[in-house]
């Protein structure tokens, strides 16, 4: 039997109604062993794993979305149009653009820009700033109240490159329009948001801060893997109520 798409072998029904997105297929997979129950690998296509099973008796999937627009904006859309999902939460790591923030700070993100033309070669649509679903996004809020779990909301840039390669950042935020303020830099929540509002779905996204432009600091691959406990379980917390 053919897969369903050329990205996922899974068949309907096996992913929950809300997935958890990771970039890294190795944090999924860590994700599913650490927190499911009776977790099953439903993907593993291009080694982009995917995992549903049982986080307190709620049914939840794990998958990877790769890194970049154009590989989340394919997973996305999959999980949304093809595989019966209704909600997305992104959980990734990010670059911090503001001195209050330190390593490890986790970022609930309001909105995000891009100077990327995502939507537009996707759907004709000159916009350039996504927004996550705000009934999603008061779901996190009231659970991190709940479990005594501090976050920063606030806006991202959603770069088509990885920041520290540029050859002058400064350039890049001062194309940003002055009334944009930006704490922080990722790459994926553009298309993600963007797909969510296409396809009549919700979607949020959690950062965790895992290296600093002010400070010039960064946490290491391994420790990124080992250390983003809190968010992850934000995540799992929010998606369960």
């Amino acid at each position: 039997m053919a897969n369903i798409t050329p990205h996922n072998e899974a068949a309907i029904g096996d992913f929950a109604k809300t997935v958890i997105m990771p970039g890294d297929p190795k944090r999924a997979e860590l994700i599913a062993v650490k927190y499911l129950q009776d977790a099953v690998l439903v993907n593993d296509v291009r080694g982009m794993k995917a995992y549903t099973g049982y986080y307190k008796g709620k049914k939840i999937s794990i998958m990877a979305s790769g890194m970049g627009m154009p590989s989340m904006g394919i997973y996305s859309y999959e999980l949304y149009k093809y595989f019966n999902v209704d909600n997305i939460i992104r959980i990734g790591s990010c670059g911090a653009y503001t001195s209050e923030l330190q390593l490890l700070d986790i970022i609930l993100v309001d909105q995000t820009y891009t100077e990327g033309n995502y939507a537009f070669t996707l759907n004709n649509d000159k916009v350039h700033m996504a927004f996550p679903d705000k009934g999603l996004n008061q779901q996190i809020e009231e659970t991190a109240k709940e479990l005594a779990i501090s976050y920063t909301k606030g806006t991202t840039v959603c770069s088509d490159c990885f920041d520290w390669y540029m050859t002058d950042v400064t350039k890049m935020l001062a194309r940003i329009p002055q009334d944009i303020k930006i704490i922080a830099a990722e790459m994926e929540a553009f298309a993600l948001f963007y797909n969510a509002k296409l396809l009549d779905k919700k979607a949020a996204c959690l950062l965790s801060v895992v290296d600093s432009h002010y400070f010039k600091s960064q946490v290491s691959s391994a420790d990124r893997e080992k250390s983003l406990d809190k968010m992850i379980v934000l995540a799992l917390e929010s998606a369960i109520r």
